[in-house]
């Protein structure tokens, strides 16, 4: 079976910044393999299109440019977080999750989680980028499909895998 829309897929993989010589990103071996359903929008688009019309026992080797995976940085999302929004229990945890370089786990206005990166801290405000940690990176992925079969019904419904690999209900 080839690997298409309302396909499940499972396969290893090594994740690169760049190409085939860049720093290492990831490792996905088989002990514990990648799993997603194909064509709904799980993963980078640009994965998706090298990844088409593969089948069991395919090696791949390609790269993805960052407009087709995080997309470009977007400075409009550095933005400075007054001091006063950020609520700790006790000035213990602020001490210990304030620090440069520290992700925090947050919200938006709407309730969606997103992750800010501390790049300065301040008496007045705290300065964070919620670019996802990508952005603006070109990757290489190089690796192996291990499995190809069709979607259940429920998993097409639900829009992700289930069972061993995906989602568990």
């Amino acid at each position: 079976m080839n690997i298409d829309n309302n396909s499940v897929v499972s396969l290893t993989y090594e994740l690169k910044e760049n190409d085939k010589e860049g720093k290492m990103i990831q490792v996905v071996d088989e002990s514990d393999p990648f799993y997603f359903l194909f064509g709904h929008k799980n993963v980078i688009a640009g994965f998706e299109t090298h990844l088409k019309g593969k089948t069991v026992g395919d090696e791949f080797d390609f790269s993805v440019p960052s407009d087709e995976a995080y997309g470009p940085v977007n400075e409009e999302a550095v933005v400075a977080v007054d001091r006063n929004n950020l609520n700790f229990p006790t000035k213990e945890q602020e001490d210990e999750m304030l620090q440069v370089g520290r992700t925090l786990p947050m919200q938006d206005q709407e309730g969606n989680p997103l992750n800010g990166l501390i790049q300065e801290i301040t008496d007045e405000y705290v300065r964070m980028d919620f670019n996802h940690p990508l952005a603006g990176v070109n990757l290489h992925f190089s690796g192996k499909v291990l499995e190809v079969r069709e979607a259940s019904q429920e998993e097409i419904e639900h829009g992700h895998v289930h069972g061993p690999g995906g989602h568990h209900h």
